[in-house]
């Protein structure tokens, strides 16, 4: 019986050994093939994903480049609409920048304004006297300078514009009044003053005063700057002095070489022109006495910058050349009458100029003097007579151009003062007026255009 059984077990165990290899086996294939299915479907679903990243990528790609060409498309259509108006011809290199214009290309980068500080601070332009101009030709700064005008009614030259309409037409050509009112500063002497007060200056034989609202000529004419620093802007006393630099301001005309105290008539007036930066001084030696008719500013007392003390216009010229790129000294010098720049103007010329000034421009002698230089700086010794008198005179205008290196041109513009109205003069006149030039400024050349070089 126990055999029997033992028999049975074994033949039991046998037959589920025989059963459980196949099944176990079986179960393993079965789930190498789950396996393999799963893998299948992780590389389909990633393959699906991948062609439409793909897809999605080229229709975007599609519609960026159609709108592209649609753009293009439009932009040449109405160029060539243009190219076709009458009344806007365009040439082939206006038409080829439109269509380069297309071209990935960098933009050029605008270049930073030194001064735009400035420029944005009113109140430190407005302390420090400093104006701004919008260039006539971007990237130059052109002035503009002239000698002696006289507003004084009591004169030839004014009494006889109001006859003639009191206007700045009555007084000066069209072809002057447009080449002042072109510049970018236009500077000349004013050897008057604006008044209705004071008593002439005791002794004096030549005392000059106009009404107020004449400083308004000033603006008509596009003077932009002028020198105070003369013998006549005493004539009525302090106050017909306090009285001009008052009216000055009131008609927005700055003024230089003047003052209520000596650091307002030695300050400098400065312009920003294309981001230049320049400086204009202005002073005086006329009369050259210890006690001058025309009083010498002084810590607590108005009156001019004078310079018969050469070492107090030489700092002023230094420091302003520290806070300017270039520095323009405006002088009344020399002596009356005299083609000849006297020995004071050729000694004070080159010590002006070795402090820093990079143009010397001179008044006071009525008649035209030598241009000259010292080194790179020109020296305009005096410009004579710009509107003053009924006399026939050559005069003539200086017109200095400058960029960021420096002084690019300078040119001498013949003018004639007759019958007392100021003209430029043209052709043989024109010719006449350089050969004399020429011949008082032999150190210098002066081409047919009156330009200057040395």
């Amino acid at each position: 019986m126990l055999r029997i059984s033992f028999e049975k077990i074994y033949l039991a165990h046998v037959c589920r050994l025989w059963y459980n290899v196949p099944m176990a086996t079986k179960r393993k294939r079965n789930r190498k093939k789950k396996n393999i299915r799963l893998l299948i479907t992780f590389i389909s679903t990633l393959t699906i994903v991948l062609l439409v990243g793909l897809l999605a990528l080229f229709l975007n790609h599609h519609f960026a480049r159609t709108n592209e060409l649609r753009e293009h498309s439009d932009n040449m259509a109405n160029f060539l609409a243009e190219l076709n108006s009458p009344n806007e011809p365009v040439s082939a290199s206006e038409l080829t920048e439109s269509v380069n214009e297309e071209a990935d290309e960098p933009a050029d980068l605008p270049i930073p304004a030194r001064y735009v500080n400035v420029l944005n601070d009113p109140e430190y332009m407005r302390e420090n006297r400093i104006y701004a101009k919008d260039a006539i030709v971007p990237g130059e700064a052109r002035l503009l300078f002239a000698g002696d005008i006289l507003f004084d009614s009591y004169y030839a030259v004014m009494a006889n514009a109001i006859k003639r309409g009191d206007t700045v037409d009555a007084a000066f050509c069209p072809d002057t009044l447009k080449i002042m009112r072109d510049a970018d500063v236009m500077m000349l002497n004013n050897e008057f003053t604006y008044t209705t007060r004071g008593t002439p200056f005791p002794e004096k034989l030549y005392t000059f005063r106009a009404k107020p609202e004449k400083a308004d000529w000033l603006n008509d004419m596009g003077v932009n700057l002028v020198s105070l620093a003369n013998n006549h802007t005493f004539d009525y006393g302090e106050i017909s002095l306090l009285d001009t630099l008052d009216t000055l301001s009131a008609y927005g005309v700055p003024y230089v070489g003047a003052g209520r105290n000596i650091d307002e008539a030695k300050a400098p007036v400065y312009f920003i022109i294309s981001d230049i930066k320049i400086a204009f001084v202005a002073a005086t030696q006329i009369e050259r006495m210890s006690n001058p008719d025309t009083r010498g500013a002084t810590e607590t007392l108005p009156g001019v910058f004078r310079f018969l003390n050469n070492e107090r216009l030489l700092d002023t010229v230094a420091e302003a050349k520290e806070n300017s790129d270039f520095v323009v000294v405006f002088l009344h010098w020399g002596s009356e009458r005299a083609e000849e720049p006297d020995w004071s103007q050729l000694e004070q010329s080159m010590k002006i100029a070795a402090a820093g000034a990079d143009l010397i421009v001179g008044a006071h002698p009525h008649v035209l003097q030598e241009i000259s230089a010292h080194g790179n700086t020109p020296v305009a010794y005096s410009l004579g007579d710009f509107w003053f008198s009924s006399r026939t005179v050559d005069t003539g205008l200086l017109e200095a151009i400058f960029d960021v290196n420096g002084l690019k041109s300078l040119r001498f513009i013949p003018a004639i003062q007759h019958n007392c109205v100021t003209s430029l003069l043209h052709d043989g006149e024109k010719e006449r007026v350089l050969n004399i030039m020429r011949d008082l400024s032999p150190r210098v050349n002066i081409d047919d255009d009156g330009v200057i070089t040395w």
